[in-house]
């Protein structure tokens, strides 16, 4: 710490900023108080000038409807995964599906269909992909009536409801497991986008000399009752960004391989005439302790029609 912050006043500053002694939460109290220092100490470690400090905070507010992606090109998230896997670890609670972040393009309240799902709109150029598996618990019974909640983007990289010339919930849908836990939905290959041009974010990580792209992915929430929510994402392989998402989501475990099917034995029977890629892929499910574990984050989401 800085002799300015360690200072007396500076202490007495901090607790009146936090209401120390006052009415109000605890917790809350003492979060805002490292928070604030934390600031304090920063801004006096590198000599911040108002200029800059000002210019910042603008900075932040200009791009106030990217935090989501901040969150993500900045660590936050992955840095709340990886201390939820080391309390996991700690415990010896390691067997299911990894998690990995969820991104700020959910859209909530997606179609829900019964076993099987066609997520795109039939006017999506692309690759046909068929993605099927099991939703199982760490012994490998089926969790039947589980909900495969799952989204993705387009071949420029784009989702629905944030790219308005997309049908709401086009590339997103819920599919309910059948009696032995199985999934099997039919869309197209996704590819690989970039944090917008000349975004805040783009900025930010032009300044530290970072790039902004994601590889191809497929997102996903996996619940059932009894069981943890599941968030996480599968990643396509061959994607020249696999192993250098700017938002750190990629896992090994994560990866599965992609078939191409190109011989009309195979393509034939799904009616279809040309090459199409499927993803087996099993979610395994961990175990509630307690009911709050069965829910998704309290994160703000869209919902289509608002």
């Amino acid at each position: 710490m800085t002799k300015l912050t360690q200072s007396s006043e500076i202490e007495a500053f901090l607790d009146q900023i936090a209401g120390v002694g006052k009415a109000g939460e605890q917790r809350v109290k003492t979060i805002v108080h490292k928070i604030v220092a934390d600031l304090f100490e920063t801004i006096d470690q590198f000599d911040v000038t108002d200029d800059e400090f000002w210019h910042a905070l603008n900075f932040v507010i200009a791009g106030a409807p990217e935090l989501g992606l901040w969150a993500a090109g900045l660590g936050l998230e992955r840095f709340l995964d990886l201390r939820a896997d080391l309390k996991d670890q700690a415990v010896g609670f390691v067997e299911g599906t990894p998690r990995t972040i969820e991104g700020p393009l959910y859209v909530a309240g997606a179609p829900l269909e019964k076993g099987t799902a066609r997520l795109d709109d039939g006017n999506e150029p692309g690759e046909v992909l068929i993605m099927q598996g099991r939703v199982r618990d760490t012994r490998g019974n089926a969790i039947a009536g589980a909900i495969v909640d799952v989204w993705h983007a387009n071949t420029k990289g784009n989702y629905s409801y944030f790219d308005k010339t997309l049908p709401d919930y086009n590339l997103r849908r819920r599919i309910e497991t059948d009696a032995n836990g199985h999934y099997i939905f039919r869309s197209i290959v996704p590819s690989g986008y970039a944090v917008p041009s000349g975004s805040n974010i783009e900025k930010l990580l032009t300044a530290l000399g970072r790039h902004g792209n994601r590889p191809a992915h497929i997102h996903f929430f996996i619940s059932a009752p009894g069981y943890r929510h599941l968030t996480t994402q599968i990643n396509i392989e061959g994607d020249p960004y696999l192993h250098d998402d700017f938002a750190y989501a990629t896992k090994d475990a994560l990866i599965p391989p992609v078939i191409r099917h190109t011989k009309t034995a195979a393509i034939n029977p799904l009616g279809l005439n040309e090459t199409y890629s499927e993803i087996v892929f099993d979610f395994v499910l961990n175990p509630a302790d307690v009911a709050a574990e069965e829910n998704e984050s309290s994160r703000a989401r869209a919902l289509a029609d608002a």
